[in-house]
C-alpha cells in the first residue's frame, strides 16, 4: 500500500454550545482542516465523516451528504461511519484505506457530535445504545456501571488503588490546562475526585468523561502527492489497526483486558514495524479513569496489572516515561463522541509537528492514538510518524 500522510488538521473548542448547530461545527472544523492544508478543496475527492448519534439527538441522518453540502464539496462520494466512541476513528481508518490502495490521492476525513442541547436522560440513553438494549441497558446498566465493575474487578485482582484512579483525572486535568481547546479548564486534587458527587462506585463524577459539543477534520493525502502540495511537516501514518469484542460485558471472559486493543495494536505495531517502547506520546480512550489504566496495559506499556502504579510514579506524565493524554484527554479535554478518534488524531499530529506549546512533549517523533467503542467492543489504532 501507499504512504498517506496527514497534511491538514482542524477543530472546534470542546464544550457545550447550545447555539452552535451541527452544521457551524461542521464548518467551522471542517474549513479549518482544508485551510491548514493549504489546498484547494476541489483536489477533495471523498469525505469520512464519523457520527454516532445525531439521528436521535438531533434528528438529523444522511451526515454525509450534509457534512458536503455544508463545506461545498461538489459531487464526491461519502460515507458516515458508526461505531459507537470508535467512529471517528473508524473513519479515518476508512479514509486512510482509501488513499493506501490508490483509489484516492486526497480525502477529508471528520467527526462530529452535538449532545448538549438535550436532557441528561435523553443523552443517557442515547449512549447506552452503544451497550446491548435488551440484556444491559434495559436493567439499568448504563456504560458508568459497566465500567465500575470492571474497575472494582481490577482492584480485586491487581491491587490498583482508589486514589491511583483519581490521579489519572488530576493528570489529565493538568493537561488540559494548557490546551485552549479543551472543555474542561479546571484542576483537581486527589481529595477532590475520590470525594465527589458519587456515580457508582469507586466512581464519582469526576472519573467520567464529558458530555461535548464538538467537530474535527483532517485532510489525508498520499505522500508522494502531499510533498507537492503543502510546505508544513508532513506527518505519516505508518500503522493502523481495527479489531472487535463482544457487544455485552457478561459474555467477555475476562473483564480486566481488552482483546480489542490488544488485537488493534498487534496489527497497528505490526505495520508500522515498531514496539510499545519507541512510542514517544499516547492519546489513549479514557472515558473513565480505569479505562487509561487498563489501555495502557493492554497497549503494552507497562506490565499487566502495573498501570495505576505507573501513573503514581508519574511515568505517564508530560515529562514521564511515556506520556498519555497530553491533549487531557475524553476526561478533560471533552469527548464529542463521533469526533473523539479524531480529536485524538488532532493532538498526535499538533505534537509531532512541535506546535503544543506548553503541552508539547519533548522529541515527539513517533505518537500513537488508541478509541474505542462501547465496553471495548470495538478498537481503532494508529500509529504515526513525522516525516
Amino acid at each position: 500500500m501507499r504512504s498517506v500522510s496527514v497534511i491538514g488538521i482542524g477543530e472546534t473548542k470542546m464544550g457545550v454550545f447550545p447555539d452552535k448547530s451541527l452544521k457551524e461545527l461542521i464548518k467551522e472544523a471542517g474549513s479549518k482542516a482544508i485551510n491548514d492544508a493549504g489546498i484547494d478543496k476541489g483536489l477533495i475527492e471523498a469525505l469520512y465523516i464519523g457520527n454516532f448519534n445525531s439521528s436521535y439527538l438531533c434528528n438529523q441522518s444522511h451526515m454525509g451528504a450534509l457534512a458536503s453540502e455544508v463545506l461545498e464539496l461538489g459531487n464526491i462520494p461519502t460515507l458516515r461511519t458508526e461505531n459507537a466512541c470508535a467512529s471517528g476513528g473508524l473513519a479515518f481508518r476508512y479514509g486512510y484505506l482509501a488513499v493506501a490502495s490508490g483509489l484516492y490521492d486526497v480525502v477529508l476525513v471528520g467527526g462530529v457530535e452535538k449532545m448538549t442541547h438535550r436532557e441528561t436522560e435523553v443523552v443517557t440513553s442515547a449512549l447506552a445504545s452503544a451497550s446491548d438494549g435488551t440484556t444491559e441497558f434495559e436493567i439499568g446498566a448504563t456504560f458508568p456501571s459497566l465500567f465500575a465493575l470492571i474497575a472494582n474487578r481490577h482492584m480485586y485482582e491487581y491491587g490498583t488503588t482508589r486514589e491511583q484512579m483519581a490521579m489519572v483525572a488530576v493528570q489529565n486535568h493538568d493537561n488540559a490546562l494548557l490546551n485552549p481547546n479543551a472543555q474542561m479548564h479546571k484542576k483537581l486534587t486527589i481529595e477532590k475526585v475520590v470525594t465527589g458527587f458519587p456515580v457508582a462506585y469507586p466512581f464519582t463524577v469526576f472519573d467520567c468523561s464529558l458530555i461535548t459539543d464538538g467537530a474535527v477534520f483532517t485532510v489525508l493525502a498520499a505522500t508522494e502527492v502531499a510533498e507537492k502540495l503543502t510546505q508544513k511537516p508532513l506527518v505519516e501514518i505508518i500503522g493502523s489497526g481495527h479489531a472487535g469484542d463482544t457487544l455485552t460485558l457478561a459474555s467477555k471472559k475476562i473483564i480486566t483486558e481488552f482483546p480489542a486493543t490488544i488485537k488493534a495494536a498487534k496489527e497497528a505495531y505490526e505495520m508500522a514495524n515498531v514496539k510499545p517502547e519507541d512510542i514517544d506520546f499516547a492519546e489513549v480512550h479514557d472515558c473513565f479513569t480505569i479505562t487509561q489504566i487498563i489501555h495502557t496495559e493492554d497497549l503494552g506499556f507497562f506490565e499487566k496489572g502495573k498501570g495505576g502504579f505507573a501513573v503514581e510514579e508519574g511515568l505517564t506524565a508530560i515529562n514521564g516515561k511515556i506520556p498519555i493524554n497530553p491533549s487531557g484527554g475524553l476526561k478533560a479535554k471533552g469527548h464529542p463522541i463521533g469526533a473523539t478518534g479524531l480529536s485524538q488524531v488532532y493532538e498526535a499530529v499538533t505534537q509531532l509537528r512541535g506546535e503544543a506549546g506548553e503541552r508539547q512533549v519533548k522529541n515527539a517523533e513517533i505518537g500513537l492514538t488508541h478509541n474505542i467503542g462501547g465496553t471495548a467492543s470495538t478498537c481503532c489504532v494508529h500509529i504515526f510518524r513525522r516525516r
